[in-house]
């Protein structure tokens, strides 16, 4: 690098309504490419936004990571189940660009999710990884302090084969040790 030259910075920040299209086309290549999500078919644009909207009322974090204004990966989290008594527990989402896999992006996508979801109080932090043979997201999350808690045997059918979940979990903050501090009763 010449003393003119800067080295371009990566970027991670909260998500924002122009970041959607970049998010749609990301999602739609890992759902008609990968094996991470069991999806089939990318969703459209108003789909995605529904999407995105849902986790942010819930008032839980939907990260992109960009460099030179161009949407590397994106990172959200939302509650493992719908039902009330997992309010403290929180799935991860964490969907990278092909052409900056293995460079850092996915394990500091997800620092930043886990760090903003202990600060929300969550106690419990699943990822619900598609297919067995997703050798770099399971090491991420294991490098990350999650620990292997199940596999799902050929739960999915795509690309012609039987795909398998593995199951991770992470406890965030005290995790069981205390009781939580309770949400305000949500209205369904």
């Amino acid at each position: 690098m010449t003393p003119h030259q800067t080295a371009s910075r990566l970027l991670l920040r909260p998500s924002c309504p122009e970041d959607l299209e970049a998010i749609t086309a990301l999602y739609a290549w890992h759902a008609e490419h990968g094996t991470g999500t069991f999806e089939l078919e990318g969703p459209d644009l108003a789909e995605m936004t529904r999407r995105r909207e849902d986790i942010l009322a819930k008032g839980l974090p939907w990260l992109v990571a960009e460099r030179d204004a161009e949407l590397l990966g994106f990172a959200y989290a939302n509650h493992f189940r719908p039902r009330r008594a997992y309010r403290f527990a929180l799935e991860d989402s964490v969907y990278v660009a092909p052409s900056a896999q293995r460079q850092g992006l996915g394990r500091l996508l997800l620092t930043e999710l886990v760090a903003r979801c202990e600060s929300l109080g969550a106690r419990q932090m699943f990822a619900v990884i598609g297919d067995s043979a997703n050798a770099g997201s399971i090491a991420v999350h294991q490098a990350l302090g999650f620990t292997e808690v199940g596999v799902m045997r050929a739960a999915g059918w795509k690309f012609g084969r039987w795909l398998d979940v593995v199951i991770l979990q992470r406890t965030l903050g005290p995790g069981d040790r205390t009781a939580p501090v309770d949400a305000p009763e949500a209205t369904a």
